[in-house]
């Protein structure tokens, strides 16, 4: 397991896409850093599983239905987050959608899904969190921090993923843009451009001959494991971190040199 010594004691952080994945092992990390964890998902029925694992170890958990493409949903799931623990200090915003195919054939509602989750999403996750922590006095306290989850796909060029690729470039220039509008209040806006990394939803794809192919190919020829961005994570949102804002990290083992 990789690990870094932060403590997080008196933060409270909300993950979006906890339910499972990436989401799932950075609000587990960041619970083993001491935060109280509110996770947010729009499949609930998962996030119980995740909640009590952090339970079982002593961790604080809120499980939250949060649909990131609705304003409303995300609203009332900082609502709920702040009546269980208080204000949120720490937002990763990580939920996404992949529906790949070719520039050509790609239907207009699969592109307006992708864009509605990945980009808009992401956008009204991190503007709700900034707003709640600058009301409740990160101008003063400096705890705010805002994490966005892109993908090394918003410079690396990777065949049948122009919608995807596009949101995860929008969403880099994105957090550039808020980290320097927020940045006289405050709240610190960074983004993690995360390579492949081995998870539930992509097993069958790196087993199979075209995934295989793909990883012969990187530098370094594997493919990341599940908790590789949590040290980046937890230093994110830290004191730590204090002085770091309009970053982008990329984090890929070398797979897209």
């Amino acid at each position: 397991m990789i690990g870094v010594d932060v403590d997080l004691a008196g933060r409270i952080a909300l993950v979006t896409g906890a339910s499972s994945g990436i989401g799932r092992q950075l609000a587990l990390s960041l619970a083993r850093g001491k935060a109280r964890v509110v996770l947010a998902a729009h499949r609930t029925g998962l996030l119980d599983a995740v909640k009590a694992d952090i339970e079982a170890a002593g961790g604080e958990a809120l499980s939250v239905a949060m649909d990131v493409s609705d304003e409303g949903s995300i609203i009332a799931a900082f609502d709920a987050a702040e009546a269980a623990f208080g204000s949120v200090d720490s937002v990763v915003a990580n939920a996404g959608l992949a529906i790949g195919g070719s520039a050509l054939g790609i239907k207009a509602e699969d592109f307006d899904r992708v864009v509605d989750v990945n980009l808009r999403g992401v956008f009204l996750t991190a503007r709700e969190g900034a707003r709640r922590m600058i009301a409740s006095g990160a101008p003063e306290r400096g705890h705010g921090r805002i994490v966005l989850i892109s993908s090394i796909t918003a410079n690396y060029v990777t065949a049948g993923q122009v919608t995807y690729s596009a949101s995860k470039a929008a969403v880099q220039q994105m957090g550039r843009v808020m980290a320097k509008d927020w940045a006289g209040k405050g709240v610190n806006v960074n983004v993690v451009c995360p390579g492949y990394i081995r998870t539930d939803l992509n097993d069958d794809y790196l087993d199979r001959d075209k995934g295989r192919t793909m990883i012969a190919g990187f530098p370094r020829p594997r493919v990341m494991t599940i908790d590789v961005l949590d040290p980046m994570i937890l230093y994110l949102c830290s004191d730590a971190s204090a002085q770091v804002t309009g970053s982008v990290f990329t984090i890929d083992d070398g797979q897209s040199l």
